[in-house]
């Protein structure tokens, strides 16, 4: 029996170890831990991946997601959509930056659904935030739609999604600015908490710019209030070097994600994500491997019982479930898709052999 952990936090350093060691030290030698020239450098190498015009590094993507609604400047009541599917940061930001979130349900892709978005659409309503969840973009085309012809700002919560484009463009890059994670279980994550905010909007850019330093300008001239939210210099090395080899890390997670359609699609039992294609509109990079299942919880354990690890995001609920923060709304898709969700492994650093061994456990499972 095999044992394949859900992610193997110690392989995500071990497997680049005197590389690492060598960044560390570079960095520590040089005394340029706080705003020094590698999160500068890490900044500009990220917003010319993304096709940015501004990155900003802070320190989580949460604070990132706050600082952007902070810097549009919510009022008491206003109204931000979002989906209920999706990890509760996306809710705690605009309720942190003055706002009210409004989740709605999602569509049969398992992401927020465009007509839910415009039935809740009211007087209220200043803004929507789609989540691009488990590294795939949602149907931007109509969300932009919606935004201009109701004159909504459109941020994305793109913390899963660093590299997934839509129609050639960007997570991230959609709407007035987005936020991405690199908490160490994402596809690109450092060794810590950390995060960074892109946009193509100047004012959006200067004002999160001092939100994320004390209200600091980029010339260090303080000219607001703001906080402490900078993503320091080692991790932000880290993550330049990661950079460089993120491509490949993206399409051997694709690969992973073609062979796991190609052997599950036989069961009906089943609904996957969608099989990565180079000419579909989405460019999917498999953030995780998320699928719905007819007796979920008996393949858990099954999976367990042959030593592969699972997960149930979010312990099992949509955002609108936790009624202690005040949700009251029924959402029955969201609701139906946490009683068969199951997430499988999908790490780059997994071998043809674990993967196939993953296949066929499920498949045996389901063809006893």
């Amino acid at each position: 029996m095999k044992n394949i952990p859900f992610c193997d936090y110690k392989k995500l350093y071990l497997n680049h170890r005197e590389n690492y060691l060598k960044i560390i030290d570079e960095v520590a030698s040089n005394g340029g831990f706080i705003m020094q020239q590698a999160k500068k450098d890490f900044e500009k190498e990220l917003s010319e991946y993304t096709g940015s015009n501004h990155a900003i590094g802070v320190g989580n993507c949460t604070d990132g997601l706050e600082i952007i609604w902070q810097s549009i400047g919510l009022r008491p009541g206003d109204e931000i959509i979002c989906s209920s599917h999706t990890f509760i940061a996306t809710a705690s930001s605009i309720v942190m930056a003055g706002g009210v979130p409004k989740p709605v349900d999602i569509g049969d892709d398992n992401l927020i659904s465009t007509e839910a978005i415009s039935d809740a659409i009211n007087s209220r309503t200043v803004g929507i935030m789609p989540t691009q969840l488990n590294g795939r973009i949602c149907d931007m085309d109509t969300i932009i739609n919606l935004a201009n012809k109701h004159k909504l700002f459109v941020v994305e919560d793109a913390a899963q999604a660093l590299g997934a484009r839509y129609k050639g463009k960007h997570a991230g890059t959609f709407g007035i600015a987005g936020a991405i994670s690199f908490y160490p279980a994402k596809v690109m994550g450092c060794f810590g908490d950390g995060g960074a905010l892109v946009t193509n909007n100047y004012d959006i850019f200067n004002r999160s710019y001092q939100l994320h330093d004390q209200g600091r300008d980029v010339n260090g001239d303080l000219k607001s209030w703001g906080r402490n939210s900078r993503l320091d210099n080692i991790q932000a090395a880290i993550l330049s070097y990661q950079l460089k080899k993120y491509p490949g890390v993206i399409q051997r997670r694709r690969e992973i994600a073609s062979y796991y359609h190609k052997r599950l699609s036989q069961l009906n039992e089943l609904k996957l994500p969608p099989q990565p294609l180079e000419d579909a509109d989405n460019f999917d990079i498999f953030q995780n491997y998320e699928f719905m299942a007819t007796n979920r919880d008996e393949l858990k354990k099954h999976l367990e019982a042959n030593g592969i690890k699972t997960l149930i995001q979010w312990n099992g609920k949509g955002i609108h479930q936790w009624e202690s923060l005040g949700f009251t709304v029924k959402l029955p898709k969201v609701e139906d898709f946490f009683k068969k969700c199951i997430m499988i492994p999908i790490w780059d650093y997994l071998t043809d052999e674990e993967i196939t061994y993953i296949a066929d456990k499920i498949i045996s499972f389901y063809r006893k």
